[in-house]
């Protein structure tokens, strides 16, 4: 064990070397990279774009050998949304980049005001493992739209995707622009040793405690993009089809390893029955009818490691035996770390499956005669990343908005928010601080610097001392009629 930690030492010593000396170089070229002109960051940009075009296969082999996650779920999930995102940029990044103008009060006439968009400097994005390029990339877009140097660490967990998520920024980026550091925990926390000006993390909540620590001892701004469970509220009026087929594939795409997956969801007791049956139509047409079927399709992810599996069947185990009813799946595999896309019947909300977020393929449905109780029950716990509802009464859903909070909602869908970049996307609470996407990834990593200018006299004048005489009595009478 000792020759093992042994032959870690120096690799890991050459990592904090080197990650020593890119600070150092970025933070030399902060300055270069502020005063960038749009064309220039476009230009950056488009470059990037050009790279994941023509790297796109090999790409989805690198997901595919980390956890098989379906090509095409790569292409759905990973590569798309972020070409979204870097059209989107190039598309307003001249807009956005513009001094805002802003209107100043009368009492200050002779200036003008506006606000400039500055970059905060050098930036750290640590980034998870379950959207390991889409989560990576959409911030560093955003950091690269607002003319920052950036330094990046995508996950250990997922090794394939890593090593090409390091190529790809080393060929796009010279190192004093963009660079990324691979590894596990180790290089993490020699990366937070830096008085980064800006902190994103995406991730689970005892990391992010960790990271926000980091930035407080620097008084450094932090981006967190965190979880929790994101509950599913269906109504009397729903259509129950159309929703088995969204929750099906919001729940099991990437193998239920997504931040805004459904976790679990609440169905009128009358309505229960029905919504299973669609649930479990909707299974077979997508993944087989049969377990064998199941196991073999080629449009079913892995979970990421054997801890992650151990974690999952116990979870599962112990509901079950607490009472829960497996309508469908309830299988796992360790060799293959598969488990079966499972729905749970009978769940209450003192089982194990409901004390924290499930981050993997099962989905456990509740009942509910009264909404207030379900209402009482989210509040209860952390405030969720997403919510989604389904019912075709505006009423009930704008009840529902106000009775309830969380990072953002989806009505009749799931997850697709996530998707359009004028919205922004961000927790509330335990489930985030701040939020990213479009115009609103381009301001999270931008300083907004107030900016006055006084063209002519200023009628400030008045109010210097001495304060007395007719000059400071008319003063007086003016602000208070502007008041």
């Amino acid at each position: 064990m000792l020759e093992a930690v042994a032959s870690l030492l120096p690799q890991a010593s050459v990592e904090v070397d080197r990650i020593r000396a890119v600070f150092e170089s970025q933070r030399a070229n902060r300055w270069n990279l502020s005063r960038s002109t749009p064309a220039e960051r476009i230009a950056r940009l488009r470059k990037l774009r050009e790279a994941i075009i023509a790297r796109r296969e090999p790409l989805a082999e690198a997901i595919h050998q980390d956890f098989r996650k379906p090509a095409v779920e790569v292409e759905l999930t990973e590569v798309h949304p972020t070409l979204e995102e870097l059209n989107h940029t190039v598309k307003h990044l001249k807009s956005w980049m513009k001094p805002k103008r802003v209107a100043t009060p009368l009492t200050l006439k002779g200036a003008s005001s506006h606000v400039r968009f500055e970059a905060k400097g050098v930036v750290l994005i640590l980034s998870p493992w379950n959207y390991p390029f889409q989560l990576l990339m959409a911030p560093l877009i955003a950091a690269i739209a607002a003319g920052n140097a950036v330094m990046l660490k995508p996950s250990e967990k997922t090794p394939h995707t890593s090593r090409f998520l390091a190529k790809l920024v080393r060929d796009v980026f010279p190192e004093n622009e963009a660079a990324v550091f691979e590894g596990g925990a180790e290089v993490a926390e020699a990366l937070l040793q830096h008085p980064f000006d800006h902190f994103f993390f995406t991730g689970n909540p005892n990391i992010g405690r960790k990271v926000m620590a980091a930035a407080t001892k620097f008084l450094s701004s932090v981006t967190l993009e965190l979880g929790g469970k994101s509950p599913v509220i269906i109504d009397e009026s729903a259509n129950l089809k159309a929703a088995a087929e969204a929750l099906a594939w919001g729940k099991f795409v990437n193998a239920g390893q997504t931040c805004v997956a459904p976790d679990y969801i609440y169905v009128p007791a009358s309505k229960q029955q029905a919504f299973l049956d669609a649930f479990k139509a909707v299974l077979t047409r997508f993944y087989g009818e049969t377990e064998a079927e199941r196991q073999a399709s080629p449009d079913f992810a892995r979970v990421v490691d054997p801890g992650a599996w151990r974690r999952l069947k116990e979870v599962l185990d112990r509901t079950v035996a607490a009472g829960a009813k497996v309508e469908a799946g309830g299988t796992a595999d360790g060799p293959s770390r598969y488990v079966a896309p499972t729905v749970l019947s009978g769940v209450t909300t003192k089982m194990p499956i409901m004390e924290g977020e499930i981050f993997g393929p099962v989905l456990p449905v509740l009942t509910y005669e009264r909404r207030e109780e379900v209402y009482a029950h989210i509040n209860e716990g952390g405030k969720p990343l997403a919510l989604y509802v389904f019912s075709q009464d505006s009423g009930m859903v704008e009840e529902v908005l106000q009775h309830t909070t969380s990072g953002g909602v989806v009505v009749n869908n799931v997850l697709i928010h996530v998707a359009n970049p004028n919205l922004p996307f961000g927790g509330v609470g335990m489930s985030g601080l701040g939020n990213y996407h479009g115009h609103y990834g381009f301001k999270t990593f931008s300083h907004e610097r107030a900016v006055m200018v006084q063209w002519m006299k200023s009628l400030a004048a008045v109010f210097f001392p001495p304060y007395r005489g007719k000059a400071q009595e008319w003063a007086s009478r003016a602000t208070r009629m502007l008041e």
